[in-house]
């Protein structure tokens, strides 16, 4: 029994993480019809930037907290108005804007081995209590604030969304830019600011990682990569399904690892995700692509 109890807080946990990143890919897709697979590697810019607050500038948590949310966002919205916006401009396919997002996450990549090398960074506790023990389990407190900074953030994005009238202008956005526009919408806006949020949630999960597994450049890749597969098996679109996705993956992994090997473990993710596409492409909330709504 405290096996299972030990493997199931693991894989809310582990799970939570994924469901964060996945909410990000959610909201630029729900918001603007598009995706990004630079995601992932905001993971890691969250990181790098809670390290260059918290330990180089010596700054408080919650500064540091404030000032990474603030630049990712700023960051996100340079992404959307420098990148994707140029690219839309010129009518580009949309598989353009995947690989153009994909040429950004190396980007980040690369940029920050060269200003902070390529050995694993420390990052300190975030919390003044290291670990807490649930039902007889002990993880880092990261671990657990993450999980619940993602049931938070889950709630409230989809109340955003869909009881704001803000929210409702960037769904409209992305539904119809045209029609959105006539009815007085500033599309340009909107998107913007979705990209900024996708990439400041993003950010708020490389800091929780940073103490649980110390900060290097691919950190946010293989993440990202999962968060992705945990976005289109809750639906691709949705926040609960988004959730959702994450923690089944994060379970299916952690028990998958615990009661048979776990060699399969990072491969049980992209196995769960083939097997959606093929029986269930609409995801567990049946999201359909908004060219479909």
């Amino acid at each position: 029994m405290q096996t299972f109890l030990t493997l199931l807080i693991s894989g809310l946990v582990i799970g939570g993480i994924y469901g964060l990143i996945a909410l990000g890919y959610s909201l630029i897709y729900r918001a603007s019809g598009l995706m990004s697979f630079a995601q992932g590697d905001m993971v890691t810019l969250g990181a790098y930037l809670g390290i260059f607050y918290y330990v180089w500038l010596g700054l408080p948590i919650l500064v540091a907290l404030v000032l990474t949310f603030i630049t990712a966002f700023l960051f996100g919205m340079a992404l959307e108005r420098g990148v994707i916006r140029t690219l839309l401009k010129k009518n580009v396919i949309p598989i353009y804007i995947v690989l153009a997002t994909i040429a950004v996450s190396y980007i980040i990549q690369n940029l920050a081995q060269a200003v902070f090398g390529s050995t694993t960074q420390w990052f300190p506790q975030v919390f003044p209590v290291a670990n807490l023990t649930l039902f007889g389990v002990t993880n880092q407190t990261e671990a657990y604030a993450s999980f619940v900074i993602s049931i938070i953030l889950m709630i409230a994005l989809h109340l955003f969304m869909t009881k704001t009238k803000f929210g409702t202008a960037m769904r409209g956005s992305a539904m119809d830019p045209l029609a959105a526009e006539s009815c007085g919408i500033n599309t340009s806006l909107s998107t913007g600011i979705t990209w900024g949020l996708a990439a400041s949630i993003a950010s708020l999960a490389g800091m929780m990682l940073g103490p649980m597994y110390g900060v290097f450049t691919t950190l946010g890749s293989t993440i990202g990569r999962k968060g992705f597969a945990g976005a289109v098996v809750g639906g691709y679109g949705n926040m609960y399904g988004a959730m959702i996705g994450g923690l089944l993956l994060g379970l299916a992994e952690t028990f998958v690892a615990g009661y048979i090997d776990g060699t399969y473990k990072n491969q049980i993710a992209y196995i769960i995700l083939i097997v959606f596409l093929f029986v269930k492409p609409t995801g567990i909330f049946n999201e359909k692509a908004i060219q479909d709504v």
